[in-house]
């Protein structure tokens, strides 16, 4: 069998799905009246649902699938090695080739001075696994007091108990008693929803000074790391002021404290460089990947481990941690040729060069739109929020996220797949979209938001909160 089929009409699987399936960050009740959209196929920046609508996936996936889909060379690699070494594990002083090659490859095109990853099957694994080194760590130099590891308010760092206690949602945090201890955030670097009067650039600094406050009142003594996006993703792709990194670096530089940069979505090409702590000019001492690594064709993430770090961990006995699938060959060798593709084909330099301007230029104009009140957008990370008015920057009325929604539902039955965090839309399309779909794109999200305009006023929903 070259496929699965869909054997079934759309209602009756949305009828089993509903009956069967668990979905993550979803409302199951609703779902059930509603049903599931049922994607069958995926093509290039194109995917194809089971009524045979073709949806142009502003989002990558989950922002991952940045060589687009329907690459056959990732497909030939992974039957490959399932034929060869389906599957072993790198417990009990063991190893395979495919973990082997893209450890040595990632040391490669790492920034100087990595040369060690410990291997998850996500970015949120990743994580639980800098929670646990950045503690092990410290308890190796003779620091066991340097437990608690700083994170921001609206950052996402995955879902589970240790990832979704790094990240700052609170509706996250309101569901399993979490976070968990020795877990402490600061403010987000978000100039447009809360800088009120002062220039971006002098709140970019102001938020980053929260930093240092917090270290102090914390006491250095029992600090472990500070963890953020580079660009914030799932928290509304939000671009911080110029003055903030900088500020953060000089900090984390003066203190004995270890900077995690969480690129899961930044990097293998988002912001125009392999790395978003590249454009940003972060030097971290940890970096989390995953998303991009394999664009998705298969579960892979991992923890990037600078050499000082990498060497006390190796020196101070056994690390007793681990997954079942931490370096599994087949995902390992998909990468790799992932890896491949993205070098050969030069794609994220053409990117940087071609399509990314065209779309920030493009992008950048909906600033004109009556609904929008804030353009952000670095490389193929890009947000708008939605307002009533705006030169005051002002929410509406509505319950957070309800403009949002509306715009969201509009986009899918305009065929363009983009995402609503509250009331900001974002986009974070393949790396291999053209010119001409990026047109097609931004017809599609200028009709979304027309569309959105005409609802609100006629439903009354145009109002300053």
């Amino acid at each position: 069998m070259d496929n699965i089929p869909n054997y079934k009409p759309t209602t009756e699987l949305q009828a089993i799905d509903s009956n069967h399936h668990m979905h993550p960050f979803t409302d199951g009740e609703a779902l059930k009246k509603k049903g599931a959209r049922v994607i069958t196929s995926a093509s290039g920046i194109y995917l194809i649902d089971s009524e045979g609508n073709k949806l142009l996936d502003a989002m990558s996936g989950l922002w991952c699938v940045n060589i687009g889909y329907g690459r056959h060379e990732l497909a030939d690699v992974a039957q490959h090695q399932m034929k060869q070494l389906p599957y072993y594990n790198t417990f009990f002083q063991t190893s395979h080739p495919p973990v082997i090659s893209l450890s040595e490859k990632l040391a490669e095109i790492s920034p100087s001075g990595f040369n060690n990853v410990f291997y998850g099957s996500s970015g949120s694994e990743a994580n639980d696994t800098n929670i646990r080194i950045c503690r092990h760590y410290w308890a190796a130099k003779g620091k066991p007091s340097k437990k608690t590891i700083i994170s921001r308010h609206n950052s996402y760092h995955g879902s589970t108990m240790g990832g979704a206690s790094l990240g700052g949602m609170g509706y996250m945090h309101s569901q399993g008693g979490l976070p968990i201890p020795d877990i402490a955030h600061i403010d987000q670097p978000y100039w447009y929803g809360e800088g009120g009067d002062r220039s971006p650039e002098e709140f970019g600094r102001e938020r980053a000074q929260q930093l240092e406050k917090k270290i102090l009142e914390l006491g250095e003594e029992n600090v472990a790391a500070f963890i953020a996006e580079p660009i914030q993703g799932a928290g509304g792709v939000i671009v911080p002021p110029k003055t903030y990194w900088p500020e953060i670096q000089k900090i984390c530089d003066s203190y004995e404290i270890l900077l995690i940069a969480d690129e899961v979505i930044c990097g293998f090409g988002r912001t125009g460089k392999l790395f978003g702590s590249e454009t940003l000019n972060i030097k971290p001492d940890i970096m989390t990947i995953a998303k991009g690594l394999s664009s998705g064709y298969a579960p892979i993430a991992g923890s990037l481990i600078c050499d000082e770090i990498a060497d006390t961990v190796n020196k101070a006995g056994e690390f007793s941690h681990g997954y079942t699938y931490s370096g599994h060959p087949v995902s390992c060798a998909v990468a790799m040729e992932n890896i491949r593709i993205l070098e050969d084909e030069k794609i994220i330099e053409k990117a940087n060069s071609n399509t990314m301007p065209n779309l920030t230029e493009k992008w950048s104009e909906l600033i004109n739109h009556p609904l929008v009140g804030d353009v952000n957008i670095l490389g193929f990370m890009g947000s708008i929020a939605l307002t009533p008015h705006k030169s005051s920057r002002a929410k509406f009325s509505s319950p957070e996220g309800t403009i949002g929604l509306i715009c969201r539902e509009h986009c899918f039955s305009n065929n363009l797949i983009m995402r609503h965090v509250g009331d900001r839309m974002v986009i974070s399309p393949p790396l291999i979209i053209s010119n001409d779909e990026i047109d097609i794109l931004m017809s599609r999200v200028i009709k979304s938001l027309d569309q959105t305009l005409s609802d609100i006023k006629s439903l009354d929903l145009y109002k300053v909160g």
